[in-house]
């Protein structure tokens, strides 16, 4: 009987329960979870930061701060440096250097397979910087914006000019000391600062235009004066094809830096943009940045 008592007090009560909350449910007091109470990815990659691209505030870190070698995403703050050149003209033509082409093949590099004595504008060079992770591209850009009498003094200057527009964007953590990502013991930054160096280069038209093109093909001019149509240039960023609302803008690799990729989407009005540093593979790092975004949107609801 003392059973059945205490039986019957456990059914009234679990009634009382159900009931209290049936009346939450129908006025409403039972809300959804907060936004940021989305858990926090597990990611591969030894460093990776997210960001509200509108507010700057952040959505994920993880060693945010902790500088790395950051391989070709370093092209991202070379073409921010050509891109804020006064009266930048990108229809102005480089005379593509055998030392360009040499030194891709020295270092074994990416490139854009630029041909020896073709005449090539500077946009076409920032697609061939951006797209194919062209260091043939990129050692042009610096030849030709950097000031000096030899292509040293030129190159060292322009290298300046990344690591002064570093300092503008107040980065503590970033060092240059190469204008593609090869470097000589001095070239790092980590995913916070990556990230506020993507954000402030996609304010210009120009870089946003070329960051999110999947394929681009330069028809250049060869030294007799005729026109050659280039193979097409294709991004090495595959989030423009497999993460729906994706921007841009850059992958990176090398022994040193692993597997990088700086990367941007735009979803109901709002974009995200982040970093992951050191993953494992390309495969991994895409993974590992399409696992931050979604929880950044998430994040921003």
């Amino acid at each position: 009987m003392i059973t059945g008592i205490k039986g019957t007090r456990r059914i009234r009560r679990a009634t009382a329960v159900a009931v209290t909350a049936g009346a939450m449910l129908a006025t409403g007091a039972l809300t959804a979870a907060p936004a940021q109470a989305v858990t926090a990815p597990s990611i591969v990659a030894k460093g990776g930061y997210v960001m509200n691209n509108s507010s700057g505030s952040d959505l994920y870190t993880k060693a945010a701060d902790y500088k790395r070698s950051t391989g070709s995403t370093t092209k991202i703050m070379t073409a921010k440096v050509v891109l804020a050149q006064s009266n930048l003209n990108l229809d102005s033509k480089v005379t593509i250097a055998k030392e360009y082409s040499d030194y891709v093949v020295r270092n074994n590099a990416s490139q854009a397979h630029l041909i020896v004595g073709d005449k090539v504008t500077v946009r076409q060079l920032l697609y061939g910087l951006m797209l194919p992770s062209g260091c043939d591209a990129a050692y042009a850009l610096a030849d030709k914006y950097g000031t000096g009498s030899t292509r040293a003094q030129r190159v060292a200057n322009f290298i300046g000019k990344m690591n002064t527009a570093a300092k503008n964007l107040d980065l503590k953590n970033t060092h240059f000391d190469s204008f593609d990502g090869i470097g000589n013991g001095s070239n790092y930054s980590t995913p916070r600062d990556l990230t506020k160096i993507a954000s402030s280069a996609m304010k210009n038209s120009t870089f946003r235009t070329i960051v999110k093109t999947k394929s681009y093909s330069a028809k250049t001019i060869t030294k007799t004066g005729s026109t050659r149509t280039m193979a097409p240039w294709t991004n090495t960023n595959g989030l423009l094809s497999s993460y729906s609302g994706t921007i841009g803008v850059k992958t990176g690799s090398g022994p040193e830096a692993k597997y990088c990729l700086v990367f941007a989407a735009t979803r109901n009005g709002k974009t995200v943009i982040g970093t992951v540093l050191a993953s494992t593979s390309i495969a991994q790092r895409e993974s590992d940045a399409k696992k931050l975004l979604n929880y950044g949107f998430a994040r921003l609801g």
